[in-house]
């Protein structure tokens, strides 16, 4: 997406105020000058559209209405023929009754003769197939092919009426007939008799669909053919015009639906429409519906179009050339005295302090001349001031330099003497608790009753102060060391702890094979956490650990039989020098060790209850740890 901003940033870097204007005011003027064209072109190009369209519905208006007057001409035509075919079935009824119901025994072209050989026979069997006809062509036409209509022929067999049809082609000969029908009275045919109408023969009725369809083209002068087809998709009037695949297609549609569709062909620059008119008459057994296919170019309204677009594009280039000019004037004569000043201001930022505004016109140039002018006698002020205060400030920056680097030399020796410090307590102190075990253990051998007890008290109290020295070395190396993180083997730190305490009731199922990403100092998470739990619980109290893979994650979980840890202690018993209860020592650094592990090995951890919602069950520390993924794995192998 074109950013516009960005866009005009680049268009306008480095430019004088002159071009930055011109440009602007350019932008402005295409953007006023394309949008007002465009509106224009636009509202050109919806009326003549809208006036060919208004045409093309009259054109369709007025055909389906001068179709639909034919039709109705027509049809009055025909019923003045319908009592002159009804007599004339009297001789052809009394010929099938003489034969004894056997159409074979009849002999149809006397019969004909009889009529003054104005009218064709037919005798339909119950199948709907011509068995016997004057014309030839006729013999073996199956009207079941046609299922409506072979339904009303069906209905006429079974009734005992004479029925007249509308004047039609004939399906074989293409002759234009007047057909009428008579049932037989044993009900086994159809007698039928097919009329050539003087009128119509000699299209002296002044009645035709493909005459007034033609008038049709003096109203719209895109008109470019109109062809009428009938309800079976044949061609009215042009008989030596055969459709196209697609045309065909089209007239089918419109056909099985009873509705128009519409066509439009780019190359020939055409659009057709095609037109069903709704002819049927329950009365009559044909239905007389017409498709009307209208094919209208396209090809006057592109050129009105194109003339249009054209001539609003050079009136659009002219009103931009005449405002480009124009504002070009303007803008040179408004940004000139801003020129000057510009160059004014330039000779005093190269060190001319010295050097006035010169005057111009405006009220408001006015006032910012007089505005820079009084800003520059500032600056000089400012400037004399600020040479004499760059001693001060330089002799003041040297005695701060001064006291940074003795302030630098404390801390380094403070530093220093609180490492020497933790080495006396992780190395001397410890030594003298490993002193002050020996001569306790001998004592425990000594002592017995109560005196024992208290050597025991003192053993335990010594292990602590061990502990807490160990703790805290073990924080020492976390936070200066930072080793660096690689494959470790899980199952075997987790059972050289559980070997560490022999004494304790351990459950772990294994995790073989599984490696995480740690160091190694792995191993004080699950000293810190078996020793926490041991605290907690009473003697016949059980610990399990359980080892499960997430995908990308392993999850462990320390679980103990103490009296669980209470609600709200769960989110704080991670923080340093905090303790879960008042039989917890060693300052709360055991939790503490492991969050700050966990968190440096890429994990989390939480306290939670051994059994959900049963905080008195038990407890359980969970935390994450980084698989290490099957192909490091091989290449760790």
């Amino acid at each position: 997406m074109l950013d516009i901003k960005a866009f005009f940033s680049r268009l306008l870097k480095d430019r004088p105020l002159t071009e930055h204007l011109m440009i602007s005011v350019i932008i402005l003027i295409v953007l006023i000058i394309a949008s007002l064209s465009a509106f224009s072109y636009y509202e050109a190009q919806s009326g003549l559209e809208e006036r060919e369209r208004l045409l093309q519905i009259e054109t369709e208006q007025s055909i389906i209405q001068w179709m639909t007057l034919v039709d109705e001409g027509l049809k009055m035509y025909d019923d003045t023929l319908d009592l002159r075919m009804k007599d004339s079935f009297e001789g052809f009824l009394e010929a099938y009754q003489d034969s004894g119901g056997d159409p074979s025994r009849m002999n149809l072209e006397d019969l004909k003769t009889g009529l003054d050989n104005t009218m064709d026979l037919y005798i339909i069997n119950s199948s709907g197939v011509i068995e016997y006809s004057t014309v030839a062509e006729e013999i073996g036409v199956d009207f079941s092919q046609i299922p409506e209509f072979y339904q009303y022929l069906t209905s006429i067999r079974e009734s005992d009426n004479f029925s007249a049809d509308r004047v039609v082609r004939e399906s074989s000969t293409g002759a234009i007939r007047k057909f009428a029908y008579m049932p037989t009275p044993d009900h086994r045919y159809i007698l039928e008799l097919g009329l050539v109408p003087d009128l119509l023969k000699d299209r002296k009725l002044g009645l035709s669909y493909v005459d007034a369809a033609e008038d049709l083209k003096k109203i719209n002068r895109n008109l470019q053919s109109i062809r009428i087809y009938d309800i079976f998709g044949k061609t009215v009037g042009n008989k030596s015009h055969v459709p196209t695949p697609l045309q065909q297609e089209r007239i089918k549609a419109a056909i099985q639906e009873r509705t128009g569709n519409q066509s439009y062909d780019p190359a020939n620059k055409t659009a057709t429409d095609y037109i069903f008119i709704d002819l049927f008459d329950p009365d009559y057994p044909s239905d007389m519906s017409l498709v009307i296919e209208l094919t209208f170019t396209t090809a006057p309204l592109e050129r009105s179009l194109n003339s249009i677009f054209f001539t609003h594009l050079l009136i659009a280039l002219l009103a931009l050339l005449i405002s480009m000019i124009l504002a070009f004037s303007l803008i040179r004569y408004i940004s000139k005295p801003i020129s000057r000043m510009v160059a004014d201001v330039d000779q005093i930022a190269h060190g001319d302090l010295d050097h006035r505004i010169q005057h111009t016109r405006g009220v408001e140039l006015t006032r910012l001349e007089e505005s820079i002018n009084a800003m520059v006698g500032t600056l000089k002020s400012s400037l004399t001031r600020a040479q004499e205060s760059e001693e001060a400030l330089k002799q003041t920056n040297e005695n701060l330099e001064k006291i940074v680097e003795k302030r630098t030399a404390d801390l380094q020796n403070a530093n220093a003497e609180a490492n020497l410090y933790l080495d006396i307590i992780s190395h001397d102190i410890n030594n003298v608790n490993t002193i002050g075990l020996g001569y306790v253990h001998i004592l425990r051998r000594r002592l017995s009753g109560g005196d024992r007890e208290y050597a025991e008290k003192i053993t335990r109290t010594i292990h602590r102060s061990s502990g807490i020295i160990h703790n805290v070395a073990t924080i020492r190396m976390i936070h200066q060391k930072r080793l660096p993180l690689q494959p470790v083997d899980l199952d075997r730190v987790i059972r050289d702890e559980i070997a560490h305490n022999p004494e304790a009731r351990i459950h772990f199922s294994g995790c073989e094979g599984l490696k995480v990403y740690a160091d190694s100092l792995l191993s004080e998470v699950f000293s810190n956490l078996i020793s926490n739990s041991l605290k907690f619980m009473e003697k016949d109290g059980d610990i399990t650990i359980r080892v499960s893979d997430e995908d990308r994650e392993i999850m462990v979980s320390v679980e103990d039989t103490g009296p669980g840890i209470p609600d709200e202690l769960k989110e704080v018993i991670f923080n340093r020098f905090k303790r879960g209860s008042e039989r917890q020592t060693g300052k709360g650094l055991g939790l503490y060790i492991v969050r700050s592990l966990v968190e440096n090995y890429g994990g989390r951890v939480w306290a939670d209850d051994r059994i959900p919602g049963q905080q008195t069950a038990g407890a359980a520390i969970r935390f994450t740890l980084v698989r290490v993924a099957e192909k490091e794995k091989g290449r760790q192998g």
